[in-house]
């Protein structure tokens, strides 16, 4: 993966050291390697973000930045990363974690419709919450794992690329050279 790409899309270690939000990490920020671009670091923070977007959790990208923390891997990336569960795409990963759940568990899936109220929340949330987290669970830590072997092959394919047009090069020198 081009460092150039992702750098376009990432914030400075300066600016994300000065997001009030993030103050109370203090020096935990310092730490280089939540900022590397490698295959490790951008591989693992794939991983963390997309396992906490599958979390039906408030906080998704204070859970991320913790992980990230914890396994010492790009912070901004993780993230952002999170934010493939948004308001749009959200009632669909949560549908269909909810279904998972549900089938794994053996227990049929409830027809409830969601209300924005603190009834609904307090009487809905009881009945479904098991299959929900279950099955957010098992798809997040599946295309956690996922992401973490393909962004692993696709750096190394791009390395690879990158060495053979080298390569290339350096034939094309040499015979100019000649």
């Amino acid at each position: 993966m081009p460092k150039s790409v992702i750098r376009r899309w990432l914030p400075t270690p300066e600016q994300v050291r000065a997001n009030n939000g993030l103050k109370f990490l203090g020096n935990l920020l310092h730490d280089p390697n939540l900022f590397h671009l490698n295959r490790h670091s951008v591989s693992v923070a794939f991983a963390v973000g997309i396992f906490t977007s599958f979390l039906p959790l408030p906080g998704q990208m204070l859970i991320a930045a913790l992980l990230a923390l914890w396994f010492r891997c790009n912070l901004p990336l993780s993230m952002i990363l999170v934010w493939i569960s948004n308001p749009v795409t959200m009632p669909a990963i949560f549908y269909s974690t909810y279904k998972l759940g549900a089938w794994l568990l053996g227990t049929p899936p409830l027809d409830f419709k969601i209300e924005l109220s603190w009834e609904w929340l307090t009487e809905e949330v009881g009945r479904i919450w098991l299959p929900l987290f279950s099955g957010s669970l098992i798809c997040g830590l599946f295309f956690a794992t996922v992401a973490y072997f393909v962004m692993q092959a696709v750096w190394r394919w791009h390395v690879v690329k990158r060495w053979k047009a080298r390569l290339e090069l350096r034939k094309a020198q040499l015979k100019q050279g000649s």
